[in-house]
């Protein structure tokens, strides 16, 4: 064989050790985000035959950008590689999967239970923070504000139940000097900005920052209790996913089961949410929403046409003592809230619910189906973030008419 004919099948025999993958994204905006590809796809590409290991699809995938750079992967729960990808408006990017050792991935989403805070459960990544409760009242989906890209609910959370500090305002207020054990826990708490962000936001007993409920025939909201078990599916480095079970309940005369897949992405905005009802006998209604406080009553976007929701919420100052109300609500900011819906089927509405804190909800219905799971998105942003230009209750519409888009046309993923 002649030296050209060597390196010819070398170079051929190089070329089937990876996989190339095109990304075409669809629409006219540019766009940075998580992609997906089935493993069993990537593994019948590169001739793998069995699994290696006990915890993955496969030991050592890794992905490359078109210049031959690493970037960072993670093999899911449900059997997918995902890494973040770039693409152009109406454009294509070239990425390579090959087996390898991959790096250590700096981890940018990850959640965990609160044991501090009696049974919360909380998740964040480097844009946003959310958590659930799993006692007392408040059903909906409660979010933290952050202005920043580290990950801070640990430290939050330390902060905020740190005992020796409660000790020492609790005896500075036996000893007569409140004012200063006010100025203590100011100091240390999370609802107080500390140059990384805050928690201002109030749920209650509604839907808080985009939850879901069924509707009855009287159009009333059957939100479940607060969940009753959980199981982490994925802990990073990029992506997040829990699974919630909640109690079961009476709809309509049978006992219905409700389950929650949330999933959160690094550098993203949104949680992916796919909700299924066990017990189901027909096609019913089901709504998810976006609290309205009273505070900010009318500060509200609906478009079932475009697939979203979206609020203004102006937070809770009265988790404040009255004299540093007003110094402190100046920190807030303007929070906002969204949904997004993959179902073109979808009606928006506003449900006026007062309950003491609220007027209602700003509601998207659409038909849930049995043993069918129903997608999709809530999330949020925050004005006091310098990294991110939400302002006005206009941007925020902006961002969720181009984010919604997005969601009715995903990037496109094609192996070779």
């Amino acid at each position: 064989m002649s030296l050209v004919g060597a390196l010819f099948l070398a170079l051929l025999a190089n070329a089937q050790q990876r996989v190339t993958l095109t990304v075409t994204n669809l629409i006219k905006s540019a766009r940075l985000e998580m992609v997906e590809v089935d493993v069993s796809a990537i593994q019948k590409k590169l001739d793998i035959t069995s699994p290696h290991g006990e915890n993955s699809p496969t030991d050592g995938l890794i992905v490359t950008d078109a210049d031959g750079k690493e970037i960072p992967s993670q093999l899911t729960w449900d059997g997918k590689l995902i890494f973040q990808a770039g693409v152009g408006a109406k454009a294509k990017s070239i990425y390579h999967v090959q087996q390898g050792t991959p790096h250590p991935y700096e981890v940018r989403a990850k959640g965990r239970l609160f044991t501090e805070r009696q049974d919360e459960f909380g998740w964040e990544n480097d844009r946003v923070a959310y958590r659930v409760y799993g006692h007392g009242g408040a059903v909906g989906y409660d979010l933290f504000n952050k202005s920043t890209s580290d990950l801070m609910l640990d430290y939050w959370y330390a902060s905020e139940q740190n005992q020796e500090m409660r000790s020492v305002g609790r005896q500075l207020t036996e000893r007569g000097y409140p004012d200063l054990a006010d100025q203590l826990y100011n100091a240390y708490s999370y609802h107080v900005d500390h140059g990384k962000g805050m928690d201002c936001y109030t749920v209650g007993p509604t839907l808080g920052g985009g939850a879901n409920a069924l509707l009855g025939a009287d159009g009333a909201l059957l939100m479940p209790p607060c969940y009753k078990t959980f199981e982490i599916l994925d802990q990073g480095p990029l992506r997040f996913t829990v699974r919630f079970t909640y109690p079961t309940q009476d709809f309509n005369g049978q006992p219905v089961t409700e389950t929650r897949i949330v999933t959160l992405d690094a550098g993203s905005h949104f949680n992916r949410v796919s909700v299924a009802y066990e017990g189901l006998a027909t096609p019913v209604q089901m709504a998810a929403g976006i609290v309205v406080h009273q505070s900010n009553p009318t500060a509200y976007v609906l478009s079932s046409q475009s697939g979203y929701i979206g609020y203004e919420d102006l937070g809770d100052p009265t988790v404040y003592h009255a004299k540093y109300r007003d110094e402190l609500a100046a920190q807030m900011g303007r929070i906002y809230v969204g949904l997004l819906f993959p179902d073109s089927h979808i009606a928006t509405s506003y449900q006026q619910r007062p309950n003491g804190i609220a007027t209602g909800h700003i509601l998207a219905t659409a038909t849930v189906r049995p043993a069918t799971a129903y997608t999709y998105y809530f999330g949020s942003g925050w004005s006091g973030n310098p990294n991110t230009d939400f302002h006005t209750l206009t941007d925020w519409e902006a961002y969720l008419s181009r984010a919604a888009q997005g969601v009715r046309t995903p990037l496109k993923v094609s192996l070779k």
